[in-house]
């Protein structure tokens, strides 16, 4: 096998069709557009038009909106926390934030802020600075003798 032996697969470059080249070429006069009509001319796109039947895009009914003012937090569990400072990922002198849990490898990327739940067991006296928590997740780290702050958002510019 040499560079200049190489080809492509047989079929794999099929010819265009050359329309509108005379009758013996079995498309000639029309090109293949049948007779007359809307789409045997130039500039015609009938994407979602069903013959002047409704079309679906109008039979089903509009649903729902998306809030463009919706937060999306990323979720982390106390259990995920304490093993994430077991494993010597986290520090627990240091607060835990958004950074710092993206930079430990608990979170992928820092969505618009952290929300903690109480899954789990916290052994380790930490502070938090996050967006949120629940009810459960205030308890126990107040109960291991953490401390919990919740930043004010960014003012909208």
């Amino acid at each position: 096998m040499k560079l200049n032996e190489l080809r492509d697969r047989e079929g794999a470059n099929k010819s265009r069709k050359r329309v509108g080249r005379g009758i013996g070429s079995g498309k000639g006069k029309t090109g293949g557009r049948g007779v007359k009509g809307q789409s045997s001319r130039s500039g015609v796109a009938l994407n979602g038009f069903e013959g002047g039947q409704m079309p679906v895009y109008r039979r089903l009914p509009k649903r729902g909106f998306k809030n463009p003012f919706s937060t999306d937090f990323n979720i982390v569990s106390l259990g995920r926390i304490q093993a994430a400072i077991d494993a010597k990922k986290l520090d627990a002198k240091k607060a835990v934030t958004v950074e710092a849990l993206v930079e430990a490898g608990v979170l992928r990327r820092a969505k618009d802020g952290v929300r903690v739940l109480g899954d789990g067991e916290l052994q380790t006296k930490v502070s938090f600075e996050v967006a949120g928590a629940s009810k459960s997740a205030i308890e126990k780290i107040e109960k291991a003798g953490g401390s919990i702050k919740f930043p004010e958002a960014k003012p909208a510019e």
